[in-house]
């Protein structure tokens, strides 16, 4: 049973019905804790029946290591070109796209959302690609700044195609005036 103490992140916690697991978040009221066998629960401060087998002291835990993991996937995704893996949104899946030209004797397009969306996924990559690439080149700094301006104006051009992700990490940005 916990009491008087706080676990920090790395604690090593036993609970009465899952097992031994690993806290991975602490929050006002409650632990986040991946048990080994079930995987992650939210388990309240208030439950009487887990034990703290190895003690993390909160006092260092600055950050969890879902964030910790997001800032080290951004930082490798600005410096490489790898392309992750992004989701389209639920309602999207198995639907398709219908281009219907004005001439009704012309045949129209129909093609599935998903190669759209690669697409669209793809485009973004690649002008990030771009971005990363000139700001590690030895062109000037206004050269530089006038570049980026342009990259913002294309993202800011794609926000249209925000509604086709799952994630608002992954979106289109931007100027934000």
């Amino acid at each position: 049973m916990i009491e008087n103490i706080t676990p920090g992140i790395g604690s090593r916690v036993k609970h009465s019905e899952f097992g031994p697991g690993v806290v991975i978040q602490v929050l006002s009221d409650s632990y986040e804790i991946t048990f080994f066998d079930y995987g992650v629960k939210t388990i309240m401060k208030s439950f009487k029946g887990l034990e703290i087998t190895d003690f993390v002291s909160s006092e260092t835990d600055l950050v969890s290591f879902e964030k910790v993991e997001r800032v080290f996937s951004r930082l490798l995704h600005k410096i490489t070109d790898i392309q992750e893996i992004v989701p389209i949104g639920s309602k999207w899946r198995g639907g398709t796209i219908l281009l219907q030209p004005a001439d009704k004797s012309l045949k129209p397009k129909e093609f599935p959302v998903e190669t759209f969306f690669h697409k669209i996924v793809m485009v973004r990559d690649r002008i990030r690609v771009m971005e990363q690439r000139i700001n590690s080149s030895d062109l000037n700094d206004d050269d530089k700044v006038n570049l980026q301006q342009y990259i913002t104006r294309i993202y800011g051009s794609l926000t249209t195609f925000n509604v086709l992700f799952a994630e608002k990490d992954d979106y289109f940005i931007g100027d934000q005036k």
